[in-house]
């Protein structure tokens, strides 16, 4: 709950009078120093968020700090509340971070499958008929040179017929912990009848929804390297005159939303729950873009604020396609009600208007975007192995 969306959604749903618990262990708050950055925008301690929260709800908002890799904390928390709903955001969120090193991919994939792993077993055990929303992302189809379904496609094999999960072509360390968790949660459904929602959301970017209106009640907006979107991290680099940084042709093409429709999309997942050992699959985007696109759009939206903005190209640190077909369905939300709220060009104003106000903290931390993280360790050749080494359990 003390994240970006988790934080955003949370308001959203105390506002139509939703009870909400909240749990995290503040990683994200620990990671994001570890990489030598902060929020653009300050956020209060956990202790002041949930005091100003608590006088004007009440006993509507309750929190546990813990770790849901600890299968007694999660299974205490879900049985002790009785959610209706659990929003699962708590995973460590960085493709670039799962790149860095062993280690962090190593954490990643072990918070990210066993924390999911914990929750569907506390949701079994001790809350079978909620409703588990569980963020995953675009990313797990990766670029396919063909139309993206939403979770499922029909296919035709020797002569049969059948409906099979839409393949997964993760990019990342990260973007495969979320391939996990969907085959997890999937089989979970099938296995003990549970119902539940994966998101495949695109990439999110914002400062504030409708409820964001003080200092106060900020939701963090990160825009270095390693957690900074990209359309976050252009608009902090346009606000400090930094150069916007497209990685290599910029042809990647990606699904976006504001953050204020991510937050209206999960509100109507949760008031639209799918039947009792349904596993359901939506892609939460509005529009597609690429990435040398938006750097076009922020540098003319900031030029006419007199912010005077350039493009500079970087050689890609990442290992992906940067041209490639990108067509992919969104149809699912729309048929439960979701319409964006603003064009990506007045967010994209908001968002440097916002920023403006903090342009000496991004200043203070602008080394941190373009600090990149190379996916192959900055060497592409393959060396030959001369001294194989067999593992067997005979």
């Amino acid at each position: 709950m003390d994240g970006y969306i988790g934080w955003s959604l949370a308001l959203r749903q105390l506002a139509m009078g939703n009870e909400v618990c909240g749990i995290d262990n503040f990683s994200r708050r620990r990671a994001v120093e570890e990489v030598g950055s902060w929020s653009a925008t300050p956020i209060l301690p956990i202790e002041k968020r949930l005091s100003i929260l608590q006088k004007e709800y009440g006993d509507k908002i309750s929190f546990h700090k813990g770790d849901l890799v600890n299968p007694d904390f999660t299974n205490d928390v879900i049985g002790k509340f009785q959610p209706d709903s659990i929003v699962h955001l708590a995973e460590q969120p960085s493709a670039p971070y799962s790149m860095i090193d062993q280690s962090h991919t190593l954490y990643t994939q072990s918070n990210n499958v066993m924390g999911t792993l914990n929750v569907i077993y506390a949701m079994k055990n001790y809350a079978p008929k909620a409703h588990l929303i569980k963020l995953g992302t675009m990313g797990e189809y990766g670029t396919p040179d063909m139309e993206i379904a939403e979770g499922f496609m029909e296919v035709e094999f020797r002569g049969k017929k059948s409906t099979i999960p839409y393949p997964r072509f993760a990019g990342s360390w990260y973007h495969w912990s979320k391939v996990h968790d969907s085959n997890n949660v999937a089989f979970a459904c099938k296995l003990w009848g549970l119902c539940s929602t994966d998101i495949m959301q695109g990439v999110v970017y914002g400062t504030r929804t409708s409820e964001i209106t003080e200092q106060n009640k900020h939701t963090r907006f990160d825009f270095d390297e390693v957690f900074g979107t990209v359309i976050n991290r252009y608009c902090a680099q346009a606000v400090i005159k930094h150069p916007l940084t497209v990685y290599g042709k910029g042809g990647q093409t990606r699904g976006f939303l504001a953050l204020e429709d991510s937050i209206q999309c999960m509100s109507i997942l949760i008031d639209n729950p799918p039947e009792a050992g349904e596993y359901r699959v939506v892609n939460q985007f509005d529009q597609q873009y690429k990435v040398s696109e938006l750097a076009d759009r922020v540098k003319r939206i900031a030029d006419k604020k007199g912010l005077d903005a350039n493009i500079q190209r970087l050689e890609n640190p990442r290992v992906e396609k940067e041209e490639h077909y990108y067509k992919a369905d969104h149809e699912q939300l729309k048929k439960l009600g979701f319409k964006a709220t603003r064009h990506i060009d007045d967010e994209i104003s908001v968002m440097l208007d916002d920023l403006m106000v903090y342009e000496e903290r991004i200043r203070a931390k602008k080394e941190q975007m373009t600090q990149l993280v190379k996916w192959r360790d900055g060497s592409d050749k393959i060396q030959k192995i001369a001294n194989p080494l067999i593992l067997s359990n005979d």
